[in-house]
């Protein structure tokens, strides 16, 4: 299985120094854990796309004087973030055409980063978490949820999107559409688990109950975990199911240290199999 994301790296602030972050960062390292062969196209300083964490995946690192950078601060489950530098974009012709045959191609903007008219070239399995479509931010870095204005430009072409619930704040009226117009959507809701619509019928599935250490990229682990799963099984119901435990074995320890391999996961399936 061959898995290319497509966004860029980031830097997440933290006392003391900056920690890798981004959906490529941890959505490739959640599916290198699960055996996928991973590539990431992103725009980043080059000590960040060597970066230790990514010795697995292999990152085509477009130039860029920058890597983006993140302040999140979390309170009572909110996220509040602040831009502290913002590499540039990826465009279509950035992407090694080869890459666009992979069996997964996850479109993950942060910043909106990544190009729309890439959706329309991507073949296999082709999914978004569209977040980096629905921000912009202010002459201070502010981060603010915004309209996803690109999206009918993107959504015919999808076969998975995966969101949460705060990501919808600068346009809660898109929700119907894209539930009409994408065959799998998934909306994570942390503790939880998430809502996922199948060709438009609506499914709730539960979490795993987990001690939470550290939120950062659980949506992107769940991402990940869900699509690895999606690709192999067709079954998006327990693909959900699978993501939700892997999303929440990831929440237990700082940054990537948690997120867990396909052994753990299963194990814990196997126990305490979807009601």
């Amino acid at each position: 299985m061959h898995f290319t994301i497509i966004g860029n790296l980031t830097r997440d602030v933290i006392p003391g120094g900056y920690t890798l972050g981004g959906t490529a960062s941890y959505a490739g390292i959640t599916a290198r854990r699960l055996g996928a062969d991973v590539t990431v196209v992103s725009r980043s300083r080059p000590e960040d796309a060597q970066h230790p964490l990514l010795k697995d995946v292999d990152v085509l690192a477009l130039p860029s004087q920058h890597t983006t950078t993140f302040h999140n601060v979390y309170h009572n489950n909110v996220r509040t973030q602040r831009l502290r530098a913002v590499a540039g974009p990826i465009l279509a012709d950035d992407v090694p055409s080869q890459l666009y045959d992979s069996d997964i191609v996850l479109l993950a903007p942060l910043t909106q980063e990544v190009d729309p008219t890439i959706a329309t070239r991507a073949r296999g399995l082709v999914a978004a978490t569209p977040q980096g479509w629905m921000r912009e931010w202010d002459s201070e870095g502010q981060v603010v949820a915004v309209p996803w204005y690109s999206a009918g430009r993107v959504l015919p072409h999808l076969d998975v999107i995966i969101f949460s619930d705060e990501d919808l704040i600068g346009d809660l009226s898109i929700l119907p559409t894209i539930i009409e117009t994408v065959p799998v959507v998934a909306i994570t809701k942390a503790a939880e688990g998430c809502v996922l619509y199948v060709k438009g019928e609506r499914h709730r599935i539960p979490s795993r109950p987990a001690h939470e250490v550290d939120p950062t990229g659980a949506g992107d682990t769940f991402a990940a975990a869900f699509l690895v799963h999606y690709f192999e099984h067709r079954d998006p119901i327990q693909a959900a199911y699978f993501a939700n435990a892997t999303a929440s074995m990831g929440i237990e320890s700082i940054g990537t240290d948690g997120i867990p391999d396909a052994e753990q996961i299963q194990a814990y399936i196997q126990e305490h199999p979807l009601p």
